[in-house]
């Protein structure tokens, strides 16, 4: 099933979840410092795109804990989520959309404050299975804070798909995670599409990694 992955506006039920910092450290400054999971490598290939030295994001969520690596050669995408990453808009945000063999959403915030960016398609934007990009309003441009994760491989099943969504990282640890997310069962949304989770799946923390 392959459909529109626009922003969409989110009402989110507040409730308190105690976690404790598997992957963190105190630190002197008050942020905590990450550091990449036991057993997840960075990836360095395709040369270009991805390095062992690129920016990896941890998200710490209510189902279990997901990887990303940032790509090398998407600076405009990868730095704007890099920037909402470090303020902590993404905390405590929910995956309020969630299609089984298509994709999990997340990233819907309440801030006004937060401009549109470019699209950085490129010449190898792919939104193959494990691979984030950027959800937007269906216009050129418009891509803001929501993402999404692919769980298949999309872009072989739409001709326009791979043109429309920028993909700027791929998953490298909790890819079972992701899994497990896209298969919760799901009610209809304000919209009538059956992908609102019956169950909050939040987005407890994002962190840069230190690797």
């Amino acid at each position: 099933m392959i459909g529109a992955i626009a922003v969409t506006a989110v009402v989110i039920a507040a409730f308190f979840v105690l976690v404790s910092g598997v992957f963190s450290t105190p630190s002197t400054t008050g942020t905590p410092v990450v550091y990449l999971p036991a057993g997840v490598t960075p990836l360095t290939s395709p040369s270009g795109e991805y390095s062992s030295n690129g920016t990896i994001v941890l998200f710490k969520t209510s189902m279990g804990n997901i990887t990303i690596q940032m790509r090398d050669d998407k600076p405009i995408t990868t730095t704007n989520f890099v920037k909402l990453v470090k303020s902590g808009l993404y905390d405590g945000t929910i995956f309020h959309r969630v299609i089984a063999g298509f994709m999990i959403q997340g990233g819907a915030i309440s801030s006004s404050n937060v401009s549109t960016i470019i699209d950085e398609i490129g010449n190898d934007n792919v939104n193959s299975n494990g691979t984030i990009a950027m959800a937007n309003t269906g216009q050129p441009n418009s891509a803001i804070s929501q993402f999404f994760i692919n769980v298949a491989d999309n872009g072989n099943q739409s001709s326009t798909f791979d043109s429309s969504y920028t993909v700027f990282g791929q998953v490298i640890g909790g890819m079972n995670v992701v899994m497990n997310i896209s298969n919760v069962p799901v009610t209809a949304n304000p919209q009538g599409e059956q992908s609102l989770p019956t169950q909050t799946i939040k987005l407890l923390h994002a962190y840069i990694v230190t690797h």
